[in-house]
């Protein structure tokens, strides 16, 4: 072997381990770009602009992640949606969450979702059965009878009318007209006097009552503790909507409320999880900027409310903080 050739055959031999190299680890570079799909709600209600404020959180921590926000009907969706993998975190109220995995064919659930997994407990939703002032509403007793949006089909909002409806002697039979609308296209069917009366499960301060306050006289109708009894279930809890929550509502309102959940699934993988439930904890001001329903999210309410089990990675964090041993 001359002396000139060995350079040559020596770096060829070098390039070709360097491509081999590059080859071998493509799939792994190609592995490391991960999706995270947020499924949230409609986007005139409170999980739409607390999940973008989530995908911006998220983004951060996990830079190779490519990051999206999807607007769907909200709890039962989401959670059919988390089972099927098409999406890695989504927003719940903890009815649909139990619904849901028990397998409840009249919620929506034909099976149980096996596959769910829960990341946080977080803020509460409140029952809020607004009707227009003109509409003579002033308590439960007087719906029979009046134009109701009742929420998306199906939806949790949905789920919680029923419950309500049921537990205070009422069903859609009792109503001259039922419509299952999302929250934003209920309003402005009250703005127009097509409808007289809308119940939304949301978050206090929510857009599209507000939007319809400012809009038209609005009556905040009473849910007394006792219909929260007669439900029987322990999600919903006597609560109660402060006075001037809305324009016009000048009295506290006693009401129900509902713990929302951050769920998963069992595929999505223990550090994208761990990643994302310490990040929110880390960046709570974040999501509080972008809905005042956020400041009913704490460390402490995390870990409680639900019989779903919690995710590894959502574990990982909560033992690092001293929440679950």
């Amino acid at each position: 072997m001359s002396q000139s050739n060995f350079p040559l055959r020596r770096r060829s031999v070098v390039l070709g381990s360097l491509g081999s190299a590059a080859l071998a680890l493509s799939p792994l570079a190609r592995a490391q770009q991960t999706f995270i799909n947020v499924l949230t709600g409609g986007q005139s209600g409170v999980y739409y602009p607390l999940g973008v404020a989530l995908s911006q959180i998220y983004a951060k921590a996990l830079p190779n992640a490519k990051v999206s926000v999807q607007s769907t009907k909200a709890s039962a969706e989401n959670l059919n949606l988390l089972q099927a993998g098409r999406g890695e975190i989504a927003f719940t109220l903890a009815d649909a969450l139990s619904d849901a995995w028990k397998g409840d064919k009249e919620a929506g659930f034909p099976a149980p979702l096996n596959k769910l997994r829960a990341v946080a407990g977080i803020y509460s939703n409140y029952i809020q059965l607004v009707a227009t002032a003109d509409s003579g509403i002033k308590t439960l007793a007087d719906l029979k009878g009046k134009r109701i949006s009742v929420g998306a089909p199906k939806s949790g909002t949905e789920l919680n009318a029923r419950a309500i409806l049921k537990a205070a002697g009422l069903s859609y039979g009792d109503f001259s007209k039922v419509e299952y609308l999302p929250f934003g296209e209920s309003v402005d069917l009250m703005k127009n006097r097509q409808l007289d009366v809308t119940l939304q499960s949301a978050g206090l301060g929510v857009a599209s009552i507000r939007d319809l306050a400012t809009s038209v006289k609005i009556v905040v109708v009473s849910i007394s503790p006792e219909i929260a009894a007669k439900v029987g279930d322990a999600a919903y809890q006597p609560a109660t909507i402060p006075a001037n929550t809305y324009p016009g509502q000048t009295a506290d309102t006693p009401t129900i409320a509902i713990k929302n959940f951050l769920v998963s699934h069992s595929g999505v993988p223990d550090d994208e999880v761990y990643a994302m439930t310490k990040s929110m904890f880390e960046n709570l001001d974040t999501l509080v900027a972008a809905h005042s329903a956020a400041k009913g999210i704490t460390k402490a309410g995390a870990v409680t409310g639900t019989a779903v089990p919690f995710h590894p990675g959502a574990q990982k964090y909560y033992r690092e903080v001293g929440l679950m041993k």
